[in-house]
């Protein structure tokens, strides 16, 4: 059987399974009080079901075993445990709230587990800085650094609907791009199935009401480690990819995640700054400033996925023109400080100052609040009966 055809059957089922079951979750959460409640640095006003990464797991998991039946998926024989415990961990964390420590424990001995079990690692830079090939021992824990660092990235943008699962479904599709380009057929089934499941369970969170269910830390955790899987997957040195010297893999990588991995770092040093834990909890996410702008959040969710895209966009254009490696990284690690540290910080002085940008911003943002539109509630009506 073909990939693509693979692809397409083993995305189906992982579509379709969501889309059948996310209701039955959404009762199951109701009936026993699986919920978000609202409180002061939250956005929703009223308790929402959290078991959505639930859902998307036996979305991810279906469309697996149906792919195993036809094509050799070994190597995803460790990912989908870690996802399994990513995710329960993540659920204990919904239901009754874990140490910081205490999870980041966890994560970190997984991100090992990756490393040393499944031969996830980030062991070649691919002539970034002349640098290929580098030792395990050096290897080993910056797997593990940007394993972590991705997987809290995940987790914490996820502030508004649709937001951290649009970003994974356009990871997962652009990381799929690539797979097909240079043969990977597990990691194409991966990133397919991966969108497939989170797809339907997008469009509730964005559009429905009574269908609405969140994440949850379970989902982003998850799905972090999907993510994870993909980079290291990329930049493993045994994967020998045929692609042009100046096709540059780090810089692909950073441009994909690049809005939040580079938010994460800017509020997790400016909470470091202040004095205050950087798991402290608060409202200064980028996601957070549109919002104070008046931004309803599927338009909050489309200006950040945007931003995203669009250096994802600019590196290819240096690809194109031929440009270095080195060159490429500078832009894209240049472009994702200006979309994160420059827009939040120049805004946040604008929304202080009650400058007459702001005023006019806020005028903008009304208009992106489409709830009572015609083609809205006719999403939220289809949304909400299937």
């Amino acid at each position: 059987m073909t990939p693509i055809a693979l692809l397409t059957i083993s995305f189906v089922v992982s579509l379709v399974l969501v889309a059948c079951i996310h209701s039955r979750v959404v009762k199951l959460a109701v009936r026993y009080n699986i919920v978000d409640k609202p409180d002061k640095r939250k956005l929703q006003k009223v308790p929402v079901p959290v078991l959505g990464g639930v859902a998307v797991f036996c979305g991810v998991a279906a469309g697996l075993i149906v792919a195993s039946c036809f094509t050799d998926l070994h190597a995803m024989w460790l990912v989908v445990p870690v996802m399994a415990v990513m995710l329960l961990t993540g659920l204990m964390d919904d239901l009754s709230g874990l140490s910081p420590w205490l999870r980041l424990s966890i994560e970190i001995g997984l991100a090992f587990c990756l490393v040393f079990w499944g031969g996830f690692c980030i062991d070649d830079f691919h002539g970034l800085g002349g640098v290929h090939e580098i030792p395990f021992q050096v290897a080993a824990p910056l797997t593990v650094f940007a394993a972590v660092g991705i997987i809290n990235a995940i987790n914490l943008i996820d502030g508004v609907n649709g937001l951290s699962s649009g970003f994974c479904v356009m990871a997962s599709i652009l990381f799929g791009v690539f797979f097909y380009c240079v043969g990977n057929v597990p990691m194409l089934l991966l990133a397919g199935v991966s969108a497939g499941a989170l797809i339907p369970f997008f469009f509730h969170n964005v559009f429905g009401r009574k269908s609405r269910m969140f994440i949850g830390d379970s989902g982003t955790l998850a799905m972090g480690v999907v993510m994870s899987v993909f980079v290291c997957e990329v930049l493993r040195h045994d994967a020998a990819y045929v692609v042009d010297d100046r096709f540059g893999l780090i810089p692909f990588t950073l441009a994909v995640l690049c809005i939040p991995v580079f938010d994460t770092l800017r509020v997790m040093s400016t909470r470091m700054l202040h004095g205050t834990s950087p798991f402290h909890a608060d409202k200064t996410h980028l996601h957070h400033m549109f919002i104070s702008l008046g931004c309803s959040h599927p338009m909050t969710t489309l200006a950040v996925l945007t931003l995203d895209f669009g250096v994802v966009v600019c590196w290819r254009i240096l690809v194109a023109l031929d440009v270095s490696v080195d060159v490429q990284c500078l832009a894209v690690i240049g472009l994702s400080l200006l979309c994160t540290f420059g827009l939040y910080n120049f805004m946040e002085y604008h929304l202080r100052h009650k400058t007459p940008l702001v005023r006019r911003l806020r005028r903008l943002g009304f208009h992106t609040h489409l709830s009572r539109s015609r083609f809205f509630l006719m999403l939220r009506n289809f949304v909400d009966k299937y």
